[in-house]
């Protein structure tokens, strides 16, 4: 692996990471009130087409944290829907 790909996958690490504590919350306490339906639904969007992006681009780091960042943003969206 070279540098710049291991930069990316440290990158990507990093802020899929930061929204895991948003999810244990929301988890733990069932109540995603604070939180903007319209947000989620754009952020995931936006998340979607990175992945599309690296996906084209066939770039490992890319595509690693943004699927991880769908499947949190998932799980957000699930409990909101169903403890809305």
């Amino acid at each position: 692996m070279d540098s710049v790909t291991a930069l990316g996958l440290i990158a990507g690490s990093l802020t899929t990471l930061s929204f895991a504590p948003q999810v244990v919350r929301a988890w733990r306490t069932r109540s995603t009130a604070d939180l903007s339906l319209a947000m989620l639904i754009i952020f995931l969007a936006g998340i979607l087409l990175w992945l599309a992006y690296g996906v084209v681009k066939e770039d490992l780091a890319i595509i690693a944290a943004n699927s991880i960042t769908a499947v949190l943003i998932g799980l957000i969206l699930s409990i909101k829907a169903k403890h809305g």
